[in-house]
């Protein structure tokens, strides 16, 4: 808004103010520019306009940026209660108030600022009540005499804890700003101390804890719930309401050669701390080396002709297992007098039959549909949505999933994040990304260097989303326009996260594209709403997930998880926390276009579904939380899902065993009435489910129905055992400790 007077900036204003603001001040003759935080050191303003307070860390960094000698003046309009304190050359107005009177005052305050002299902030008096590191150390020296002396059981623990965000801007702010912090943290450190708990104020400028006489389990709860208040508890600084990312690292005094040695264990453990950001506290553990002994002759063939080969010789080997083994048994029991073989048909034969039934029901209960109420509880907040994103794979697409987010039809204000890494700089794309930060501020461009994973770009992006509920998509996304609308309506009634249909936008790309978008349709709009109706709960599938700001800042992403998402919904789930399934809530993505691209996705799916069957089945079944529905869900969803893929065929061992009884195939009889009825009507489950995803399919898709016929084809053929050969070699792969994490490629939309 050019201007011949001073330049002012102005932010943090929402849509129903800055008008106000600008027009009288234009119209003066100020050259404004409505801007974002980052525009504050952009140029030399004589003059920045924001409110009292500025949600998230954008706060901090306004904070910080005022603070700087060369700063402009802040005016702040609102209530001059929330002034902040320690920044030179601000001033608060009151709101609301006439042009006139702000005109007026803009003029007063731009002419006192070029007449008075700098004056440096008064800092504030020290307000911290904890330890020094010397004295807790000594405390530390004492207690692991008294644990090496045997008078005291269990462990005792020494923890380092930083605010990840805070350090960035450390430097850069009033000199009490540590001071404020520290005190606060402090407070909060204190209202869940466990008996004889000490904090200090270490000499690295991180609080430390000594927690004696615990338990390793006891102390990692005690730690966990110190980190998830502090990403909840909004701290004060100096007028500004920040919740931050705590980073905690910890070691054991009894292992420790000394207290001092323990205290840098600490440390170092919560240097790994802060690479994921998830909230969990590390444990120092010492690095485990196993000398690599060289294969002999045979076994370098071998591991040549596997690592040449690796899926082939996965696939044959878990085929082996599931096949030639079982048949063997049966073999040899049945030769020893000891045949087994047709009370494991009939254990095979129900199982299936409960699986079908199940699956049915799902198909049956998804078909009425349920909408949010069609008003919200409370007024459309704020709201942010945070687009994760691998760079290199994802630049050819990054910048019109951005632009599509930035069209959508929201009543409130709305943030986009893109949270990504990369491994090099690509100073193309990402300049034409702070251009369109640079046009709409509401874009928020951010580059997590230290990320390896979407879990830990979604983590880094949680402290700066000012939303009050937080969307998270994969970089390929494009939601529909009154996708935040819908889901404030079902959070404002009292869910705590909604999934959303994901549908595929470019299934004329190839055959494996359009196999996958009939998929999704079976996934997204059958077989979800139908598991939240039939037990009683929701998922959440990484992608087009409407959270709760503060459960998902509680919560986190964790990862060392293969499916970080699903994770997250097992541990929302398990605190009784409810997941609404919307198949009308929709969003476009991409498929992968090739076989083998689609591999490595579904074996990462795989195998990370496997860890959370792991991980979650015990406490799913044990949670007070959970209904006796939700439990049985729970151990249908987790582990029949595991053993469905191997109990599926063994159908196979079993008839050749039956052969061999009798001679041949053909002397078995096919005609009995249990086997004919359980095979059909199993067989006619892939069928069903298809009837349920064309019923309820996005209208879009349902304009290609030679898609859907060639789904079928694929599905009987070739497809269905494919994706139980992918959970058995996923099975094989957590086995060998296969970990990696594959990125899948991506590719732009063809554009119709």
């Amino acid at each position: 808004m050019p201007g011949t007077g001073p330049s002012i900036l102005v932010i943090g204003l929402g849509s129903d103010r800055v008008a106000d603001v600008v027009a009288p001040l234009a119209a003066a003759g100020f050259s404004l520019r409505v801007g974002s935080v980052a525009d504050v050191a952009g140029q030399p303003w004589a003059l920045v306009i924001s409110p009292p307070s500025i949600a998230g860390l954008a706060g901090l960094q306004l904070l910080a940026a005022m603070s700087a000698p060369q700063a402009p003046r802040w005016l702040v309009l609102g209530d001059a209660g929330q002034l902040p304190v320690a920044p030179r050359r601000v001033q608060a107005l009151a709101w609301p108030v006439a042009a006139q009177s702000l005109v007026g005052a803009v003029q007063d305050l731009l002419r006192a600022a070029a007449d008075a002299p700098s004056q440096p902030p008064t800092p504030l008096q020290p307000r911290i009540t904890m330890l020094d590191e010397r004295t807790l150390r000594e405390g530390a020296v004492r207690e692991r005499e008294q644990l090496r002396a045997g008078r005291q059981p269990g462990d005792s623990f020494l923890a380092s804890l930083r605010l990840d965000e805070f350090d960035r801007f450390r430097g850069q702010l009033p000199a009490d700003a540590a001071q404020q912090v520290h005190a606060q943290v402090a407070a909060l450190a204190q209202a869940g101390a466990l008996a004889d708990e000490q904090i200090a104020l270490g000499e690295e400028g991180d609080i430390l804890l000594l927690l004696p006489g615990t338990s390793r389990r006891q102390a990692l709860v005690r730690l966990q719930e110190l980190a998830a208040a502090l990403a909840n508890e909004p701290l004060q600084l100096d007028g500004q309401a920040m919740v931050f990312s705590a980073v905690i690292g910890y070691s054991g005094l009894r292992r420790s050669p000394d207290a001092a040695q323990c205290l840098a264990r600490a440390r170092e453990a919560r240097v790994r701390s802060a690479l994921h950001l998830d909230l969990e506290p590390a444990l120092w553990e010492a690095a485990r080396t196993k000398p690599a002994r060289p294969p002999g002759p045979l076994r370098a063939a071998w591991q040549r002709v596997y690592q040449k080969h690796l899926l082939v010789m996965q696939y044959l080997l878990t085929m082996a297992a599931g096949l030639g083994l079982p048949f063997l048994v049966y073999w040899w029991l049945g030769t020893h007098g000891m045949d087994v073989s047709h009370g494991v048909y009939l254990v095979v034969v129900v199982m299936l039959l409960l699986t079908a039934v199940s699956i049915w029901w799902e198909g049956m209960l998804a078909l009425r549909r349920r909408d949010p109420p069609a008003e919200p509880a409370a007024p459309y907040p704020p709201a942010s949505a945070i687009i994760a994103a691998y760079l290199p794979n994802e630049a050819p697409i990054i910048e019109d999933s951005v632009r599509a987010f930035l069209r959508l039809q929201y009543p409130g204000p709305l943030q986009v994040i893109l949270a990504y890494n990369t491994p090099r700089d690509m100073p193309e794309i990402e300049e034409r990304l702070q251009r369109i930060a640079r046009e709409d501020p509401r874009f928020v461009p951010m580059r997590v260097r230290t990320s390896t994973s979407k879990a830990q770009n979604v983590n880094a992006a949680l402290p700066y989303a000012t939303g009050e509920f937080t969307a998270v998509f994969d970089a390929d996304h494009q939601p529909d326009p009154d996708s935040f609308r819908r889901a404030w309506r079902w959070i404002s009634h009292g869910a705590d996260v909604v999934q959303g249909h994901c549908y595929i936008r470019n299934g004329e790309a190839s055959w494996v594209a359009r196999m996958v978008a009939v998929e999704f349709e079976q996934i997204y709009a059958v077989n979800h709403p139908g598991r939240e109706r039939l037990h009683g709960f929701g998922i959440f599938g990484g992608s087009n997930g409407y959270w709760r700001s503060s459960l998902l800042r509680e919560l986190r992403m964790h990862g060392f998880m293969l499916t970080e998402d699903i994770d997250s919904s097992m541990r929302a789930v398990v605190r009784g926390r409810r997941i609404v399934s919307d198949p009308y809530i929709v969003s476009r993505e991409l498929a992968p276009e090739t076989l083998a691209a689609l591999t490595k996705q579904r074996l990462r799916w795989a195998q990370g579904w496997l860890q959370i069957s792991l991980k979650w089945i015990l406490p799913a079944l044990r949670a007070p939380q959970l209904t006796l529905r939700q439990k049985l869900g729970m151990f249908q969803l987790l582990a029949w899902r595991e053993v469905y893929p191997w109990v599926s065929m063994q159908i196979i061992p079993l008839v050749a065993w039956w052969a061999v009884q009798a001679g041949s195939l053909w002397r078995i009889d096919w005609l009995v009435p249990i086997f004919v009825v359980t095979t059909l009507f199993t067989l006619g489950t892939g069928p069903g489910q298809l009837v349920f995803a064309w019923r309820l399919a996005d209208p879009q898709l349902k304009r290609h129905p030679s898609w859907f016929w060639f789904y079928l084809a694929a599905s009987t053929f070739f497809y269905a055992g494919l994706k139980n050969a992918w959970n058995r070699i996923a099975h094989y792969k957590e086995w060998r400790g296969e970990t990696a994490w594959v990125v899948t490629p991506r590719v732009q939309a063809k554009k119709p």
